[in-house]
């Protein structure tokens, strides 16, 4: 075993710049021992529960041109859709009878979805299915939009600040967007009573170890209750065609170190890992991981949220979808749990 991976298990929260450098600077061998203690940690605060997320992709609208994402607003190739209030409250209620109790409602920033508009489907939400958590992930907004959807009924929201470093943020995006911006999008929900999720690409266009030691220090400073990694993914109609994809074994070792800083957190075995590879998400959920988000959105639309090329699982139904998912959870040797899953020590 490496001895930088030996000196991280012993100290972990303690372990300094110099060292989190190293882990995040040599190229992964044998991690085994990182993993199992990551699983270890992981099941110290949940078992052996993997909580299912019921994602509903309701538009690929965006008015932003990040230059790693496939939705771009500059893309003239996607092929664009929204979904009605009805259609997606129809998702919600296939997802409801397979017993999810938690909705995802993931979408590009799309002005058509105005405040009035997205507080009328969470509040519908809401009436319909009381006993679940809805969590939002629609990118940047004011903070008096933030506290509409809250009073409308969200208590989750997904933001991932994907690099806290300001230089790499503005090689990644347009200079409309900031690194400040998200930051304060970050803390201001927060603040409201979110319960916040973010997280960053692993492997993405000019990322160095100096960025990655930056993504976890800003962690630590936000204590978020979800933290959402993957590598990176190349689209083909971005500016960033030419690049490299992000890497599965970096992308398992600073997941696990995630688990490590972050005991409490959610952390999903996102789509990434299992595009990447076949077995990818089975080898996330053992590197510490213990959250899926199966897709409740309709089949037609599936391929059209292409933030990346050969997104997994875009031909299923929700419920094959979902018994897929639950064997190969419990092939990894969990188990599948579709309550709401609240991060562990919070109150709902």
């Amino acid at each position: 075993m490496q001895n930088s991976v030996s000196e991280f298990l012993r100290l972990r929260q303690d372990a300094d710049d110099g060292l989190l450098l190293r882990l995040l600077s040599e190229e992964p061998q044998d991690d085994t021992a990182l993993y199992e203690a990551a699983d270890a940690v992981r099941r110290t605060w949940y078992g052996d529960a993997v909580y299912l997320r019921g994602l509903i992709e309701f538009t690929n609208y965006c008015k932003n041109d990040c230059y790693y994402c496939g939705i771009r607003h500059g893309n003239t190739r996607a092929q664009r859709y929204r979904l009605t209030a009805d259609e997606i409250l129809d998702c919600a209620a296939e997802g409801y009878r397979l017993g999810y109790r938690t909705f995802v409602l993931q979408g590009g920033e799309d002005p058509y979805y105005t405040d009035e508009r997205l507080c009328e489907i969470v509040s519908a939400l809401h009436r319909e299915h009381p006993d679940c958590a809805v969590t939002l992930s629609v990118g940047e907004k004011p903070r008096e939009s933030y506290q509409a959807y809250f009073d409308a009924g969200a208590r989750r929201y997904l933001l991932r600040h994907e690099t806290a470093d300001a230089a790499h943020y503005g090689r990644l995006h347009p200079a409309s967007m900031s690194l400040e911006n998200r930051k304060r999008c970050l803390f201001d929900l927060k603040e409201i009573g979110y319960q916040v999720g973010s997280g960053f690409m692993i492997g993405s266009p000019y990322q160095t170890p100096e960025c990655l030691l930056r993504d976890i220090r800003f962690l630590q400073q936000l204590c978020p209750d979800m933290i959402g990694v993957g590598p990176y993914l190349t689209h083909p109609d971005t500016p960033f065609a030419g690049m490299p994809s992000g890497d599965l074994k970096r992308g398992l070792r600073i997941l696990s170190m995630l688990r490590l800083l972050f005991p409490k957190a959610l952390i999903p075995a996102t789509t990434a890992f299992g595009t990447v590879a076949p077995d990818g998400r089975e080898l996330a959920l053992k590197a510490g991981a213990n959250v899926v988000m199966p897709n409740l959105s309709p089949v037609r639309v599936r391929k059209l949220y292409s933030l990346y090329e050969n997104k997994i699982c875009t031909g299923e139904e929700a419920a094959e979808c979902r018994g897929c998912l639950e064997r190969r959870i419990a092939s990894a040797g969990y188990q599948a749990v579709t309550s709401v899953g609240d991060p562990a020590g919070s109150a709902r």
